[in-house]
């Protein structure tokens, strides 16, 4: 993970000010994802940072011990080996960037990834994952009880009627917490962009996690009817961008929710690539939660490599 972010004070003036150009955003955003993408070995190379940048997530009311062990399996071995030595690619150190669970999963996911000799982070969600309703201390207990158990990455949500009510100095307090209770685990902090009304909200919200320490901003907990959208991370990676400029720090950025193909990825790296530079292609500061996308991906090298497409027993643990 990248170095962290101390956080500053909170700027209510440079808030007040702020106001987007709506269909200026949706003309770039559709600009990105109508843009051609590379072909042939480039596009595999794209694939296999893409994969290095994947947070692998099980977040189901179902997740048992078992499917955590074999999300940690897939975690370490994202990519078939046999496929990465046909690219020459097996002594690459290709894993995923971390693992995401809730809570309760923290110690089977330490326990597998410990076992399998990787030193993958485990990420959690907390603070009340996905709604964010639930009583401050408890929110704060449950980020302290992540870390006790051996979390490295805590991907918190915040109260998103701070936001749509205007309390920003309430919104920042509460991020200071977290932050303060994360420790030495890295902060992500999840926005649910698609509850916020409005990206002129988003972008506002944006600069409050960032100033508040934040180390990544994340757009949706994937539980949102509406979750990663281009427009969305648009507004929010200019924040990123507006905040490094002014401050000199650089925070991470992670779409979740709804990005499930090959193409998305491909999209998505070439935003961050002509948004804010390479710096922002690599896993300290740029994630992907998703927990379908590696298998699409792993389909197409497996194009890649054979010329022909997986079936469905070829790549039995996508």
């Amino acid at each position: 993970m990248c170095a962290r972010n101390p956080g500053t004070g909170l700027d209510l003036s440079w808030i007040s000010r702020v106001q987007v150009n709506q269909p200026a955003v949706l003309r770039r955003a559709e600009q990105i994802q109508t843009r051609r993408t590379v072909k042939k070995d480039w596009q595999a190379a794209w694939l296999l940072r893409a994969v290095t940048c994947i947070d692998l997530t099980a977040l189901s009311g179902d997740d048992t011990a078992s499917n955590i062990h074999r999300l940690c399996f897939k975690a370490k071995h994202p990519i078939r080996e046999d496929l990465l030595r046909a690219m020459n690619m097996h002594d690459q150190g290709i894993t995923a960037a971390a693992v995401c669970v809730y809570p309760a999963r923290v110690c089977d996911a330490v326990t597998a990834l410990k076992a399998a000799g990787c030193r993958i982070p485990v990420a959690s969600v907390a603070t009340g994952f996905p709604a964010g309703q639930t009583l401050l201390k408890t929110r704060l207990e449950e980020v302290r009880l992540a870390v006790e158990d051996g979390a490295s990455e805590i991907d918190i949500v915040i109260n998103r009627t701070l936001v749509l009510t205007g309390h920003w100095e309430v919104l920042y307090d509460e991020i200071c917490q977290f932050r303060k209770a994360c420790g030495d685990a890295h902060m992500k902090t999840i926005l649910g962009t698609g509850d916020l009304g409005s990206l002129t909200n988003i972008y506002k919200a944006s600069l409050v996690a960032m100033m508040a320490g934040s180390d990544f901003i994340k757009t949706s907990t994937g539980k949102e009817s509406v979750n990663a959208t281009f427009p969305v991370a648009l507004v929010m990676v200019r924040a990123i961008r507006d905040f490094h400029r002014k401050t000199g720090i650089k925070v991470g950025f992670k779409p979740a929710g709804g990005i499930r193909s090959a193409k998305d990825a491909l999209a998505w790296l070439s935003l961050m690539k002509e948004e804010l530079g390479n710096d922002w292609l690599k896993p300290e500061f740029f994630r992907v939660g998703a927990s379908t996308l590696l298998g699409d991906i792993e389909r197409q090298i497996y194009h890649h490599v054979t010329g022909r497409y997986a079936a469905h027993h070829d790549l039995p643990m996508a």
